[in-house]
């Protein structure tokens, strides 16, 4: 039965596969993504300019490609998708966790662009001046950069999230479209485009797209402009 919007209910299972997906592959990515900041921002090492580059290959590369190395990598007869099932029973191939680690890796670039620049703009001096109290590089993260680099950590976490909630290529490539289990938003939309018939819920979905990407857009602009307020006030 069609709700009052006009979607049926596998459309509805779509939008809230969405947004899982997009919640837990942002969420998990987020550690990472705030470690490899803090190194690219801070650290001093061989390498930087590669990890860098690594970082962002993601997004210029095509998507299909990313979700064809993730197969190698994490599926069932992968060295990592095995590792992975063989010590905490988690599969990736062809389930919901697998779509949420893709959504994780093709955001992941701009989560860490996005904290990077945070923390470069967060004032050495006092991270100095917390050093020459006693403090040690963790005590000085916690108690000076991290807080000072909150609304650009959340506007990498909003970017990265709404970089989730519209990933296709690697997805579909990686899981494949299944519904109720890995068929998000835009495999739907996708999926209603080849269905005779289909393209007016297929507009519908696309409009629920367009909002929950816009919303997403706009918090992450109003952050920006609170750490720009924030750095010059």
């Amino acid at each position: 039965m069609a709700t009052s919007l006009g979607l049926e209910p596998d459309d509805l299972v779509a939008v809230r596969l969405s947004l899982l997906v997009a919640t837990v592959g942002t969420l998990a990515s987020l550690p990472f993504a705030v470690l490899v900041a803090l190194a690219l921002a801070r650290g001093k090492f061989w390498g930087k300019t590669l990890l860098g580059g690594l970082v962002h290959l993601p997004l210029v590369l095509p998507p299909v490609v990313t979700g064809y190395l993730l197969l190698i990598a994490f599926g069932r007869r992968g060295i990592l998708g095995q590792t992975f099932e063989n010590c905490c029973g988690l599969v990736f191939s062809f389930r919901w966790t697998g779509a949420a680690l893709a959504a994780g890796v093709m955001g992941f670039p701009l989560m860490v662009r996005a904290i990077r620049l945070s923390i470069e703009a967060v004032d050495r001096r006092l991270e100095d001046a917390a050093a020459t109290l006693g403090s040690g590089r963790l005590g000085v993260f916690f108690a000076v950069t991290l807080p000072l680099s909150v609304p650009g950590l959340l506007a990498g976490v909003v970017l990265g999230f709404a970089k989730a909630l519209g990933e296709f290529g690697a997805t579909i490539t990686f899981v494949s479209n299944i519904p109720g289990e890995t068929r998000t938003l835009p495999a739907a939309i996708y999926t209603l485009t080849q269905t005779p018939g289909g393209d007016a819920a297929a507009g519908r979905l696309v409009l629920i797209a367009v909002a929950l990407s816009l919303a997403a857009l706009v918090a992450s602009e109003l952050l920006a402009r609170r750490l720009a307020t924030r750095i010059s006030g």
